[in-house]
């Protein structure tokens, strides 16, 4: 019988020998096992002592599947990158801890987290050592180190040098990886632990303004965030209708009624009534480009879902909240757009010229909770919107 200490080094020596010679003869790394690229960020970045000791494991794939939206799923287990400026908390400035949406794991605190500039939730530590962890990833043509949760292995994003005074780091965070827990609620809902970071007085760790970060708006894209998910913004007729529709198509992940298009600050559902706001219904859609992209959504669900030639109206309901519109969120969406609406237009489907807006997009409001999903909760009730031929 082969010696045990004898066996394990054989296995050792085994894996490790062709790494060995291919340094030897210059060869880089393989990639999965190269460690992250080197950072300039002192470890000082991180806190020095432990709040809690709490293992958190990752629950079973079917049970993740039937806990997480399929947003959620896709970033934390897919690796997917959610669209900026168009998620939870990239602006959410109350403070709390946020914590692994899969596990329940203690992640990040608001006393780290700054403003990037760049459209998601952007920290410069994560709440203690240990619960972040790195790892190298060379995917999409560059070089990067993601960043897991230690507990349930979760993505959720990457981290940067990038980062303001006075730890030069940026974890730049899916917020569809993260649920955010108010201070006020951090020690009921079990981990009092943590609870004194929010205390009266507790001055925040490292808090900087975007303009002491190199990576802001003005600055440009910041390396290595780009989505690899889309948002349209779309509006034709009551959004309980659109919703319903538009969260049943393969490659949809999530969606949200909302008002956007008008001049009013966070309108509500009575100010679009009296025309005071301007604002459309609209639905926010999240999708995956690599299963259905911008033009199909378009061309073989939206324009087929409403009659996109009635001007301020759809059946019963009339006024411009009621309006067919598309709110676009760059340049490639409005050329997109414009070639999909005079395909529409000139195909003889419809007998009167399409009247849709195209319109850059801007500011959107999360429209009232019980707008949310609404025929879901409500089967039956009122629709005027179903798929024409």
């Amino acid at each position: 019988m082969q010696h045990p200490d004898r066996s394990r080094v054989a296995r050792w020596w085994s894996a490790v020998w062709p790494i060995a010679l291919g340094l030897a003869l210059g060869a880089p790394l393989p990639a999965d096992v190269a460690p992250a690229p080197p950072r300039s960020v002192a470890r000082t970045a991180e806190r020095s002592t432990t709040m809690a000791s709490t293992r958190y494991e990752k629950p079973a794939a079917a049970e993740l599947q039937g806990r997480l939206t399929p947003l959620q799923y896709e970033v934390t287990q897919k690796a997917a990158t959610e669209p900026p400026f168009r998620n939870e908390f990239w602006d959410n400035h109350a403070p709390g801890l946020y914590v692994d949406v899969a596990t329940g794991e203690p992640l990040f605190s608001s006393t780290d987290k700054f403003d990037s500039g760049t459209g998601w939730p952007s920290f410069t530590r994560p709440v203690e050592p240990g619960r972040v962890v790195e790892r190298d990833d060379t995917s999409h043509g560059m070089r990067r180190v993601e960043v897991r949760s230690q507990g349930g292995a979760s993505h959720l994003g990457h981290v940067f040098d990038d980062g303001p005074a006075p730890t030069g780091v940026r974890y730049c965070i899916n917020s569809a990886a993260l649920r955010f827990i108010p201070a006020a609620r951090v020690a009921a809902e079990g981990y009092p632990e943590y609870a004194a970071l929010f205390e009266s007085g507790a001055a925040p760790a490292a808090a900087p303004a975007a303009a002491a970060n190199s990576c802001t708006v003005d600055a440009g894209p910041p390396p290595g965030c780009a989505a690899t998910l889309e948002t349209a913004l779309l509006a034709g007729g009551c959004f309980w209708g659109m919703e319903d529709l538009l969260r049943k198509i393969p490659g949809v992940l999530e969606t949200e009624a909302v008002y956007t298009g008008g001049a009013l600050p966070d309108p509500t559902y009575e100010d679009l009534h009296d025309g005071t706001s301007g604002h459309a219904e609209a639905v926010r859609v999240v999708f995956d480009p690599k299963r259905i992209s911008y033009a199909d959504l378009l061309e073989k669900w939206f324009f087929r879902m409403h009659d996109p030639t009635t001007k301020n109206r759809q059946g019963n309901d009339v006024g411009a909240q009621y309006r067919s519109a598309i709110f676009v969120t760059s340049p490639e969406q409005r050329k997109v757009a414009e070639e999909v609406k005079a395909r529409v237009d000139a195909s003889g489907k419809w007998p009167r010229p399409v009247v849709t807006e195209i319109v850059e997009a801007g500011p959107v409001w999360r429209a009232e909770e019980y707008h949310q999903d609404y025929l879901q909760k409500h089967p039956g009730g009122y629709t005027c919107h179903y798929m024409r031929d």
